[in-house]
């Protein structure tokens, strides 16, 4: 049975935004603006219902999705495009697949002590990000 996900996550670290971003040709100067934020987490997790919130003080991102169904996506917040998207359960992960302009982007959740993981994909690129949870 998947872990249930639900929670207040605080940004801890992460490794090749940069790159990532790159892989999505997001400009430089949103790029520069990016490697500044310490985005948050919040996710609401009520069976195959799900709301996965990305805070900043930039911008904040609201993805709701039912596990398993495909639906389209809109990031003309994230890169001006939308793509259609599934979001499934790979045993105790949480993946995301976005189909779309660019190939091979997606995301996986997983948490370990406490620590929710994030790994973004797109192209060749992949960053991980960490959060720890606070209530």
């Amino acid at each position: 049975m998947p872990p249930n996900l639900t929670g207040y996550y605080r940004f801890v670290s992460q490794k090749n935004m940069e790159d990532y971003l790159q892989a999505l040709d997001i400009n430089v100067a949103l790029r520069k603006i990016a490697l500044l934020l310490k985005p948050d987490k919040e996710i609401d997790h009520q069976g195959d219902h799900m709301v996965v919130k990305t805070l900043s003080t930039f911008r904040n991102y609201i993805l709701e999705f039912e596990v398993g169904v495909e639906f389209e996506e809109d990031l003309r917040i994230v890169d001006g495009r939308k793509c259609q998207t599934i979001v499934t359960w790979e045993e105790e992960q949480l993946v995301c697949v976005q189909k779309g302009e660019v190939p091979n982007r997606g995301w996986r959740h997983w948490l370990e002590d406490e620590k929710l993981y994030l790994e973004l994909t797109a192209r060749d690129a992949v960053c991980e990000q960490v959060f720890r949870k606070v209530r």
